[in-house]
Order: C-alpha cells, then structure tokens, then sequence
C-alpha cells in the first residue's frame, strides 16, 4: 500500500466519520420526537412513558455535541466574515490560521474534559435520579465522541489551510453564499 493510498484510506474514514456523525445526530433528534409523541399519546390513555424527559435530555445533548463536526465541515456553524472578507488572501489566511489553531487549542482541552468526565461518571458509577436510575457515563459518550469528532474536523481544516489548500468549511460557505443570492 502506497503512501498516497494511505492517505486517500483515511481521508474516506475521516469523511465517513463526520457524516456518520451527522446522521447520528439527526437520529438522536427524531428519538426525541418520538419520545414527546410516545408520552402525548400515552397522556392520552391514561399511561406515562417513564423518564421521557430525561431520555430526551440525554438526546437533545448527544444530537448537539455529534453534529457539532458534521456541522462545522459543511460551513454550517456562523462565522463572522464582515471584518475578514475586506483582509487580504494572505492575512486573511494568516488569520484564519490563527483562530484555528486558538479553536484546536481550546476543543482539545474541551475533549479531554469531556473524555475525563466520562471516564470519572464510570468509576464512581454515577447514575441519575430520574425515575429510571441510567448510569451517566452511557448519555455522556455521545458528547465526548461529538466534542472529538469536532477537535479532527478543526485539526483537519488547520492542516489543510497549513498545506495552502482551503479548508472544506470555505468551500462549503461560498456554496452557501451562492444559494442565498
């Protein structure tokens, strides 16, 4: 296997990653709507649907965090250009790689945490107080995995702007910009 073979192998499971993390994410918002249809029906026979809410939570939180990197290689996320599109190319990618390398920098941390918090909800076997007692480290993995799915896609795009090549949000955002017109 060459090196460019390689490359092309993990630029495809990169790529798989992000989308399965978007259709992940949009799974874990149409749980939520059965689960708000579920106990509206349920009001309506006289049963309850234990914990719904605190399922729905634990949802709403995990399709937040997995469409975070999904979200942020198709250009979805809002970026202030104003300032930035009156810079240079050359300062505008000086600048660009600036906040990317500032955002990598800060999501890394935020991907330790999330994965330390994890990892502590586990060995103290954490559980929560709603009617049906979950153990906390089961809703939190989606939010570690979201928050490092987000910390490659940042890695991924610094990289790419590094190599001088545009990184995917740019080229996704002047796709955008061309459909708003």
């Amino acid at each position: 296997m060459t090196f460019l073979s390689k490359v092309n192998t993990m630029n495809q499971i990169k790529e798989k990653l992000y989308l399965c993390s978007g259709l992940l994410a949009g799974f874990c918002i149409l749980l939520i709507t059965l689960l708000l249809l579920a106990q509206i029906v349920g009001r309506l026979f006289g049963f309850i649907v234990p914990s719904a809410e605190d399922f729905a939570g634990y949802a709403l939180a995990a399709s937040t965090f997995l469409g975070l990197a999904y979200t942020f290689r198709e250009g979805g996320h809002i970026r202030v250009t104003l300032v930035i599109q009156r810079f240079s190319p050359v300062s505008r990618k000086w600048q660009e790689g600036v906040i990317l390398g500032l955002s990598l920098a800060l999501i890394s941390y935020l991907s330790y945490s999330c994965a330390y918090m994890v990892y502590e909800s586990y060995v103290y076997d954490e559980v929560s107080y709603g009617y049906i007692p979950v153990p906390l480290w089961i809703p939190q993995i989606p939010v570690a995995v979201g928050v490092i799915a987000l910390n490659l896609a940042v890695l991924d795009a610094l990289i790419s702007l590094l190599k001088g090549k545009t990184p995917s949000y740019s080229e996704h955002e002047s796709a955008l910009e061309l459909e708003e017109i």
